[in-house]
């Protein structure tokens, strides 16, 4: 196992689609959910949640320097 990884501490939630992205089938919700996996794929880890609800969307992966370093982006595009 991976130095990297861990149990995951927690989830990331983000309000990305207007709320009518109600569920993990909606086209756009699918897209981003491949996103993610190829994201995951990419840094030997797994998707290990992955919710939509009215536009929120929920979602961690079971590696801790893959989860800091997308918290660390969000928070500079959109500020804390």
């Amino acid at each position: 196992m991976s130095e990297r990884r861990s149990n995951p501490t927690g989830a990331i939630e983000v309000d990305l689609f207007s709320e009518d992205v109600d569920g993990p089938d909606h086209p756009e919700a699918v897209r981003f959910h491949r996103l993610l996996e190829e994201v995951a794929k990419g840094y030997d880890c797994n998707l290990l949640r992955f919710e939509v609800q009215r536009g929120t969307v929920t979602f961690a992966f079971d590696d801790d320097v893959l989860t800091a370093e997308i918290i660390r982006e969000l928070e500079m595009e959109y500020g804390t």
